[in-house]
């Protein structure tokens, strides 16, 4: 047995949506950190599909659970001087306390800070302290609770079991025969954890931080935002970095709010924390002092290892020694995407929400965001098209913002179909549109022309609280014969964007990430 310093790095365990492979990549960038420093690291993963498990990658691989029993076992076997648990998301953030409590030492955030993250109660009490904002919200244990709490906070209300993974259960709910109908499958579940339950911002444009911090100093690495309104899982929404509508003003405040938890937090390492920005209000959702799922796309567009950094943090070094003290302010744009595995599942509905459905994500750099967004979209097999015919069908809410969207499709030269109702919004205001019947009044219909290659491309959003039937039927043919579909009004602006780009500029410039870094440092 080696009598050099050792470090344990607790992996996420096995793949699912919602955890996967961005803490794979922190693993493997902590690995490599602990072998800079000349420390032997001590990778704990049971996941066979991993870089992490790599017979080469760290010095020592246990293939266990992720459970306090077993890392207690490797602890006695290995005597390491600490542990990082920061990189496999919620997992090993689970039996931190629990290890803490046995007597090993938890490098980085304390287990302690971590808690005060998770645990809603010290979260509100550190949050007033603060004097920061977040969505009025409560803990419900039974239907009554629940009613109450909605009641007084006013619906919708985002609803969602504690200690969950990728928003699974999470939904939005609009009444109380909903709330209802939820809370009798989430009692029956999860009955010994509360219901959290949080007003829904309608409209909102979501935030992800990604910042690092050594105890004293705290440095942002980037500052997305989502391109999809609030209510769809972060892990689902594509999302620009810098962001490309919020006000300098809105981005200070977000700036501040972030130096202020992470030094109320302690955080020594990695953190992630997402806002929502709404009637320029800027509310804290939720904060997580670990690596999060957007640290190898911020990492890879600022040129920057954040998580080999926070490694050797956790090693007691600063952020001065690293020489990463100032935020990159970079002058291109980098658009993440997500990549949905729905092709696989014929006749599923392609519908975000708040529960994250994405098994992977893409990355389109360029100095536009037009061009940035439409390499993200090709980059997830989405070919954006150039011509022919667009198939638009909105809920009544959306019918207004529909508009401009549709003309300009129109003035790029495609020809606008619609159902009846969207087609009388879209004459009103002038824009020719061929009416299309309904799935089932008539033929052809939308889905004849989808089979027949006669659409280029669909924009639907889903109507009401249940989607209706032939809607669903749309967006489930759009997928299986890979006609581009977008069921968001955002999604859609951001596509004609992104379409624009491919009509003015249709030679796509493609170069090395690395040449876009050489530009920050010039």
């Amino acid at each position: 047995m080696s009598e050099k310093k050792k470090v344990l790095i607790l992996g996420g365990g096995p793949n699912r949506i919602g955890q996967g492979i961005e803490f794979d990549y922190c693993c493997c960038h902590a690995s490599y950190a602990l072998k800079e420093e000349g420390i032997e690291s001590i990778m704990i993963n049971c996941n066979p599909e991993t870089v992490s498990t790599d017979y080469d990658t760290s010095d020592r691989l246990y293939f266990e659970p992720l459970t306090v029993e077993d890392v207690l076992n490797i602890v006695d076997i290995e005597k390491p001087i600490g542990a990082i648990v920061q990189f496999g998301g919620q997992t090993p953030l689970n039996i931190s306390c629990p290890l803490a409590r046995s007597g090993l030492n938890i490098l980085g955030t304390s287990p302690d800070s971590i808690d005060i993250a998770e645990d809603r109660k010290r979260f509100q009490h550190m949050l007033k302290k603060l004097k920061l904002i977040q969505p009025d919200n409560g803990t419900a244990t039974s239907f009554e609770e629940a009613r109450d709490v909605a009641n007084r906070i006013s619906y919708p209300v985002v609803v969602r079991p504690s200690y969950v993974l990728g928003g699974r259960a999470m939904e939005i709910v609009y009444d109380e025969k909903g709330l209802a109908d939820y809370m009798e499958k989430a009692l029956s579940a999860s009955p010994e954890h509360p219901i959290l339950i949080d007003k829904f911002l309608e409209d909102a444009i979501e935030v992800d931080v990604d910042a690092i911090a050594d105890g004293k100093v705290c440095v942002i690495g980037g500052i997305m935002e989502h391109i999809e309104e609030a209510g769809i899982h972060s892990g689902d929404s594509a999302m620009v970095l810098p962001p490309h509508t919020l006000g300098k003003d809105i981005i200070e405040v977000i700036k501040k709010n972030t130096y202020a938890m992470a030094k109320e937090l302690d955080v020594k390492g990695l953190m992630n924390i997402q806002y929502a920005v709404k009637n320029n209000i800027v509310y804290v959702l939720e904060v997580n002092p670990r690596a999060s799922r957007t640290v190898p796309f911020v990492s890879k567009a600022i040129g920057v290892p954040l998580a080999k950094l926070a490694t050797k943090i956790m090693l007691g070094r600063t952020l001065e020694e690293l020489a990463f003290t100032k935020e990159k302010n970079i002058d291109y744009v980098a658009v993440k995407e997500s990549v949905f595995p729905f092709i696989r599942f014929p006749g599923v509905d392609a519908i975000l929400g708040p529960e994250m459905k994405s098994t992977g994500e893409v990355m389109g750099v360029d100095t536009t965001f037009g061009a940035a967004y439409a390499k993200s979209q090709i980059a997830a097999g989405q070919r954006l098209p150039t011509k022919g015919n667009v198939f638009i069908s909105v809920k009544n809410q959306d019918k207004r913002s529909i508009l401009f969207i549709a003309k300009k499709l129109a003035d790029l030269g495609f020809n606008i179909m619609a159902t009846t109702g969207t087609a009388d919004a879209l004459k009103s205001s002038d824009i020719d549109v061929q009416i299309l019947p309904k799935v089932y009044e008539g033929r052809p219909n939308i889905i004849d022309l989808i089979k027949d290659g006669k659409v280029m491309l669909i924009i639907n959003t889903p109507s009401g609280k249940a989607t209706k039937e032939d809607e669903a039927k749309i967006r489930s043919h759009a997928i299986s014969y890979n006609v581009p579909l977008i069921t968001t009004i955002a999604g859609a602006q951001a596509t004609v964007n992104g379409i624009e780009n491919l009509i003015k500029r249709p030679k796509i410039l493609v170069k090395p990430i690395q040449e876009y870094h050489k530009r920050l440092k010039r």
